[in-house]
């Protein structure tokens, strides 16, 4: 399997492709795909930094797996296929946008427009398989997409990390906020939206922070 990445990422993590833990989990990887039926479709495992390159990332938001229905996924975190239904996690970040920016509520579950303006929609592992939440968990991608954190937090400055829910939370370790704005709230599912994040007003705050340190803002 190949690694298909912006090459502005190629450049930062080509050490990480070539670690033990890296290839074994290729090896893994590309294998359950010739025997199993996994999301995202192989070309989009890494679409979260092919459509936001490292030399202009500004924001993180972290989710944790891809989703695990047909043809949903798309390899951005909390996004789904356009031609699919709001998922419920998104609905809750849409109405929030709403109460917060007043941007209108979206029917669009496709969250690209925001990967293209610098916002690094990341989940911690980076596959699954059909119908089977959480089954490429602890094979190799949660020390990946930690070291993309720890590394994207070393290397850059004035970035907004949106980290939502306890599973998020504990990646706080690997961000240095000394350079960087770290929001923390509640996760949006119907679970526990109701428990701090309406309300949060992340979006605001991100792009407040952003002009503050002469950045253009998001537009949500």
């Amino acid at each position: 399997m190949p690694i298909k990445i912006d090459s502005s990422w190629e450049s930062v993590l080509k050490d990480e492709f070539e670690k033990p833990y890296f290839k074994a989990l290729t090896e893994f990887i590309k294998q359950e795909y010739s025997t199993k039926t996994v999301y995202p479709p192989g070309p989009l495992i890494f679409k979260a930094f092919n459509e936001c390159p490292f030399d202009e990332l500004k924001v993180v938001i972290l989710g944790q797996d891809p989703y695990h229905t047909p043809g949903v996924a798309n390899g951005l975190s909390f996004s789904a296929n356009p031609d699919k239904k709001v998922p419920p996690s998104l609905q809750n970040i849409y109405k929030e946008l709403n109460a917060d920016l007043g941007v209108p509520i979206s029917t669009n579950p496709d969250l690209t427009k925001w990967a293209e303006q610098g916002v690094l929609l990341l989940n911690a592992t980076l596959t699954v398989v059909k119908g089977q939440a959480g089954s490429h968990q602890g094979k190799g991608w949660e020390e990946f997409t930690n070291k993309v954190i720890e590394i994207i937090s070393n290397k850059k400055e004035n970035l907004v990390f949106i980290l939502w829910g306890a599973y998020a939370q504990k990646k706080e370790v690997l961000i240095d906020s000394t350079k960087h704005f770290v929001i923390k709230s509640p996760h949006p599912s119907p679970f526990s939206a109701h428990n701090g994040f309406f309300g949060s007003k992340p979006f605001s705050k991100t792009n407040r922070y952003l002009s503050d340190k002469g950045l253009t803002p998001i537009n949500w």
